[in-house]
């Protein structure tokens, strides 16, 4: 019997990855990148050049074809494999990225009535533009007690399903009307590929406020915040909401010839992009965290009970490993944070020095905060310089580091950064750990964890846990793969659930970080005066943060 392999889409910001993936070991056969033709679209609409408001960000829906077209041919060129032993493709993507279609599923933007109209196109995931409508929703949920709001930590974002609905209502009512449905661009790639669009329970329930057992908001809810809203939830929204693993459809012929597979070929139910990641690193039990460490963190863990807990993103039944809970928080900058240092404060003589070493600047600085000890530098940083995601769900809140001295050295700031954002995920650990949702173990995938040893040490020691690095470069492209093996089944050589195709072809380092336990010691007592900080400054204390941004806008 010859081998089988899936495919996994990786869909992000700026561009599309498909990855083949081998089912016997999860070996990555061949990769593929298609960069976006449109980018993002935040200053003016393709063709027309309509300029677009501030805080709106766009997309158009045929780059994601455009990847299909160009990037899984190219990973079968490459590979040579017979499109045969291809037997299930799954996709993931950015979330909630959402845009609105007409009857026949085809998007509004690409149609010579809508398209000069920006609420016709895709809005991508980072849209805030919505920012208003989630104040509405989140003000009006609190008065009204609705029990669903502390399943996303006391409040929903401006980034999600319900406030971009919204504003498409309040700003273009006649797309609001026109649109058959609105649905997140994941199941409308699934779509796309299978003739059926079918709403998958990761993006509904994180990004739309869906629930297994309650289904979506009340009608009344929505007759309040609008009552051209009332019916929001079935009549755009309406449409099946499927679990994690389930086989969407098969490959339509057209789109097979289109993108070199078989026709037939099992398609899994779109997932999000870090969400997929989780069983790609093999976590398919409770108790261990995944870290999707980037420019931000997506912490996610599974439970057996739904908990509410402090500051989390959301928790979804069957939302990212089916018969699980799965629970979701994040920090909104990490790896920008870094960046941020580096190219906003670093002096002319560490550019310097890192040259002459023939050093990356960010490898030359770790390499010198690594000859500090724990607590050496004097300094503790608060990790806000894109506001605070969990526990304390505010974007008005801003960085700031203490303890600066006239001898206070780059590598001392780059290090208390890098401690700052461990302390972040202590903070969100030990909210998951003290309402009953246990966390034993780390475990990391993502760019930061494959870059930077020093990073992980700290955050070995800042959580006093061991912590597992992801084998794979491109985990949620294998994760996806995975729900396409899984769409698949067994009789067809894939697998007939998630946690066997974890067991046979997720893989992480040998290396493991361990805490240790002088630096731990050392760690606790910072993270102790980091606490102080967070409360003082996060918590109504001293609204300091607040009233400097309100002061920094009246003079703009």
């Amino acid at each position: 019997m010859s081998k089988k392999y899936a495919i996994g889409v990786d869909y992000g910001t700026q561009s599309g990855r498909a990855v083949l993936i081998d089912l016997s070991d999860g070996a990555e056969v061949a990769e593929h990148v298609t960069a976006y033709t449109h980018r993002v679209i935040d200053e003016k609409l393709p063709v027309s050049g309509i300029k677009l408001e501030l805080d709106w960000a766009l997309q158009h829906p045929l780059d994601y074809i455009e990847v299909l077209e160009k990037s899984v041919p190219a990973v079968m060129q490459e590979s040579g494999i017979d499109p045969a032993d291809v037997i299930g493709l799954g996709i993931d993507f950015t979330a909630c990225t959402m845009l609105p279609i007409d009857e026949a599923g085809q998007p509004l933007c690409v149609q010579d009535a809508y398209k000069d109209n920006p609420h016709s196109w895709v809005k991508l995931w980072k849209h805030h533009a919505a920012q208003d409508e989630a104040n509405l929703i989140n003000e009006l949920a609190a008065q009204r007690g609705e029990k669903w709001v502390p399943r996303y930590g006391g409040k929903i974002s401006s980034e999600w399903m319900m406030a971009k609905a919204w504003q498409i209502l309040n700003e273009a009512p006649e797309i609001y009307e026109t649109a058959d449905k609105f649905v997140e661009a994941t199941d409308w790639v699934i779509g796309q590929l299978t003739g059926n669009i079918v709403r998958n329970s990761c993006t509904a329930g994180y990004k739309g406020m869906w629930h297994k057992q309650e289904g979506y908001p009340s009608k009344a809810f929505f007759k309040a915040l609008d009552p051209r809203l009332e019916n929001l939830t079935e009549t755009k929204l309406r449409g099946e909401v499927v679990p994690l693993g389930s086989k969407a459809g098969e490959l339509q012929a057209d789109m097979a010839a289109r993108i070199g597979l078989a026709a037939g070929t099992a398609i899994a139910v779109g997932n999000v992009d870090a969400h997929a990641a989780v069983p790609g690193v093999g976590v398919v039990t409770p108790g261990k965290l995944v870290m999707a460490m980037g420019t931000s963190i997506c912490h996610m863990l599974l439970g057996t009970e739904e908990k509410e807990v402090e500051g989390m993103c959301g928790v979804v039944e069957d939302g990212i490993i089916p018969g699980y809970f799965g629970y979701e928080a994040g920090q909104s900058a990490v790896g920008d944070i870094f960046e941020w240092f580096v190219e906003e404060s670093v002096p002319a003589y560490v550019l310097e020095e890192a040259e002459a070493a023939g050093e990356n600047v960010h490898v030359y600085l770790t390499r010198k905060a690594n000859e500090l000890k724990a607590g050496e530098s004097g300094l503790l940083a608060l990790d806000w310089w894109n506001g605070n995601r969990s526990v304390l769900v505010d974007t008005d809140l801003t960085g700031t580091i203490l303890g600066l001295t006239l001898l206070t050295k780059p590598w001392e700031v780059y290090r208390a950064l890098l401690e700052a954002t461990a302390f972040g995920t202590r903070k969100i650990v030990d909210a998951f750990h003290s309402n009953g949702v246990e966390v034993n173990e780390l475990y990391a995938c993502g760019g930061l964890p494959q870059k930077n040893a020093l990073l992980m040490q700290i955050y070995a020691d800042v959580t006093n846990r061991e912590i597992k690095i992801a084998a794979s470069k491109q985990t949620p492209a294998l994760g996806a793969a995975m729900f396409g093996a899984v769409a698949a089944g067994a009789a067809k050589g894939g697998f007939d659930n998630i946690v066997d195709a974890a067991r046979k072809m997720a893989r992480v380092r040998e290396e493991t970080f361990k805490p240790i336990p002088e630096n731990v010691a050392v760690y606790e007592k910072l993270y102790a005066e980091y606490n102080l900080l967070h409360d003082y400054y996060g918590r109504g204390a001293n609204d300091v943060m607040k009233r400097l941004k309100a002061i920094k806008e009246e003079q703009v």
